[in-house]
């Protein structure tokens, strides 16, 4: 009964092939939150798949609904002992749209394919197979020590790709269900496709659209060319005036003041690479004086997601009546984000662009949220990993993407650690998703490790 036979135990599940089986049957179901014809599935998945998974490790389970929500929730819980610490989990089961027309030649969204040490299927990596790998490094620990030696529940939601509607009130609600000492969850890609990863947090981002209406119908630009304002050469001045020509944010209540020593210290051995099926980083674009971890994990990013005016189909010879644009902002800790549309308001209106309307979809809005790199459990968790894999873990302050991180750290009020089984190449919302195996097989060995290790009382007190 040791640290390595339930290290051994959970590379024994991989190497038999049954993590395999099991991952298959899960992307086998086309759980997107997004595609309304799939409603149907997302309660499956928990009843199905999930409740049986839990139910098989000691842990009691319910379904949770709230009215705001795109599907139901599974909560679980195994208490051991109150006096012990308690872990809260995390998942989703919805995916992405699978996009079937696109993917490559003998590849589907919903059958799990090997090919190249990778395995192929929506939802292997986002969120499917991170969940998977979390409870069966639970199983291993379970199968060698007999018992966990903390306290453990689970939370795993059906609308993350949606925006996880609901789950702030939900949290809000059954805060004391949910009420718990840290979170450990697994989402989003590690630094690269070698290295280990923990990340503390996530990027703020708040999605928005620019419009401008100048009238009803286009005029034929031979006539009326010259005479009547073009919106989409408005929107495009517009536009240009939020950053410079190499992408640094012009908004200065949109950028931190600092790069916090605590972000730059963590942030000082890590290179970002997508390895190569990845793009190459293009230098000189963002904030100058910037090491590339420290853009992407350390600072705020503006894009513009899509664009249109007139008919991009079939263009004809007539000033458009409109123009729009959709775009997005990432920010870190620091920039307050009830102020990013009144901030975006203020600019626009002080560089001669009243005409420009703004409008909040609320396809996607996440708080920023970072823990402390210098944490007790930060450093228990990267000393566990390394422990586990022989290699030293990449440190992220927050996830350069953005998930619903701020609820657990606002509203729960819990220290938030996450273990990535991802890498940024892996075709996460596109098509052709994978899940390195040689990733898989390492996730296993590193939540295997930690979870024996918080079990074996060497965890700091919380």
């Amino acid at each position: 009964m040791t640290r390595a036979q339930a290290i051994a135990t959970a590379q024994a599940y991989f190497d038999s092939g049954r993590m395999k089986n099991d991952l298959a049957r899960l992307v086998a179901m086309p759980t997107e939150s997004q595609n309304p014809d799939r409603a149907p599935i997302l309660p499956d998945y928990l009843e199905r798949e999930m409740r049986p998974l839990f139910e098989s490790l000691g842990f009691s389970c319910r379904i949770l609904t709230h009215p705001k929500a795109k599907g139901p929730f599974l909560y679980a819980e195994r208490i051991e002992d109150p006096a012990w610490p308690t872990i809260l989990g995390y998942g989703h089961g919805d995916v992405i749209r699978g996009l079937d027309a696109q993917w490559s030649e003998g590849l589907s969204p919903w059958t799990l394919v090997e090919r190249d040490g990778r395995w192929y299927g929506r939802g292997t990596v986002d969120n499917k197979g991170q969940h998977l790998i979390n409870l069966s490094g639970l199983k291993a620990v379970l199968e060698t020590r007999g018992r966990l030696g903390f306290n453990a529940k689970y939370l795993i939601e059906m609308g993350e790709e949606s925006g996880s509607p609901g789950l702030r009130e939900l949290c809000e609600e059954e805060a004391g269900l949910l009420e718990a000492d840290i979170l450990i969850a697994s989402d989003g890609p590690r630094l690269n496709a070698q290295r280990p990863t923990v990340f503390l947090g996530a990027r703020g981002v708040i999605t928005f659209d620019l419009t401008i209406t100048a009238r009803e119908g286009g005029h034929h630009s031979g006539n009326w060319g010259g005479l009547l304002c073009d919106p989409a050469i408005q929107l495009a001045h517009a536009i240009a005036s939020i950053t410079s020509p190499t992408g640094r944010i012009r908004i200065h209540e949109w950028v931190p003041k600092a790069l916090p020593d605590a972000v730059r210290r963590a942030l000082a051995d890590c290179e970002v690479d997508g390895g190569p099926d990845g793009p190459t980083i293009d230098p000189g674009w963002g904030e100058p004086g910037l090491s590339p971890a420290e853009q992407v994990f350390g600072w705020c990013s503006f894009d513009v997601l899509a664009m249109k005016a007139g008919v991009p189909e079939t263009p004809v010879n007539a000033v458009p009546p409109s123009a729009w644009a959709r775009c997005g902002l990432r920010f870190v800790v620091g920039i307050d984000a009830h102020d990013v549309i009144p901030a975006l308001r203020r600019h626009l209106d002080r560089h001669g662009f009243p005409m420009v309307e703004i409008a909040t979809p609320g396809t996607e809005r996440f708080g920023a949220t970072r823990l402390d790199p210098d944490d007790a459990w930060v450093r228990f968790t990267i000393g566990s990993i390394a422990r586990s894999t022989g290699k030293k873990p990449a440190l992220l302050p927050n996830l350069g993407g953005s998930l619903p991180n701020d609820i657990f750290a606002e509203i729960l009020k819990l220290r938030t650690i996450w273990v990535p089984h991802s890498y940024p190449g892996c075709q996460q919302h596109a098509p052709d998703e994978h899940l390195p195996t040689a990733i898989a097989r390492e996730g296993l060995t590193a939540m295997a490790g930690l979870y024996w290790d918080i079990g074996a009382g060497d965890a700091p007190p919380v």
